[in-house]
């Protein structure tokens, strides 16, 4: 009695496919290879050169007339005395090849070294302009830490300002003492009705909020300042936050 495989549906599909796909490469290859049997190759044409060729030669009364031109005498004795600064260099490269003179490739070294330092000072000039502390990279991600402050409308009242800032202050936690500053800054414009405060809003909003252009400009950078530290996990000394302490001062002067 003879019995009846059943094949799925898929398995032929996919013998199915696979055979198109081999006849379709199949095809591809004959019509490239008639299509490489029909190119005849041309025998490379060589072409001669038949252009007259003009021999000149040197005009020997010239040069013996520029030889004996001493402007032209560059083995002789340089014209002129260096000057003061240029005598100081020329020591200070005289002694710092010398401290290289007796090391095999000396020269490499001194040469190499002075290519590296100059590098590491661009680097850091370029760092500094942009205000990115360059230890920060190799310490990696600046350490997380928890915030018992959410920015929400009960907090910001509830909060003893002074107290906080002052106990981050002691922990040397500068971020989270700038993160107190800023909450505390929004705290004084809503209470003078500067701004409208809502968990919702972004802290661009209560930029445009404010109508002193004086006061805009000011808030606009002690926002920035903050989500740099914040949020851009900038690191952060005592000397730089006092820098920003005062900024906070002197923006809650300009405050009516």
């Amino acid at each position: 009695m003879t019995k009846l495989v059943c094949r799925p549906k898929s398995i032929n599909n996919n013998m199915r496919k696979l055979a198109i796909i081999v006849v379709i490469f199949l095809c591809a290859f004959l019509s490239i290879s008639k299509t490489f049997a029909a190119v005849k190759k041309t025998p490379a044409k060589v072409s001669i050169d038949t252009a007259r060729i003009t021999v000149k030669n040197f005009n020997s009364a010239a040069l013996k007339k520029f030889s004996g031109d001493k402007d032209f005498n560059y083995h002789g004795q340089a014209i002129g005395t260096p000057s003061v600064w240029e005598r100081f260099w020329n020591w200070v490269w005289q002694k710092l090849s010398s401290l290289f003179s007796g090391i095999p490739y000396g020269g490499a070294i001194f040469k190499y070294s002075l290519l590296a330092l100059a590098v590491a000072g661009l680097i850091y000039i370029v760092f500094k302009a942009l205000g990115v502390d360059a230890m920060q990279l190799f310490r990696g991600e600046a350490k997380k830490i928890e915030v018992p402050y959410t920015e929400s409308l009960e907090n910001i009242h509830e909060i003893n300002f002074d107290a906080e800032i002052e106990k981050a202050i002691s922990q040397h936690n500068y971020r989270l003492a700038v993160r107190l500053l800023y909450l505390r800054c929004l705290k004084q414009l809503s209470d003078k009705n500067l701004i409208h405060w809502q968990l919702d809003k972004t802290n661009a909003a209560y930029l445009f909020e404010l109508t002193d252009a004086e006061q805009q400009q000011t808030f606009g950078v002690l926002t920035r300042q903050f989500e740099y530290v914040w949020y851009g996990d900038f690191f952060i000394d005592s000397e730089a936050f006092t820098s920003i302490n005062l900024l906070f001062q002197n923006f809650k002067k300009q405050l009516p």
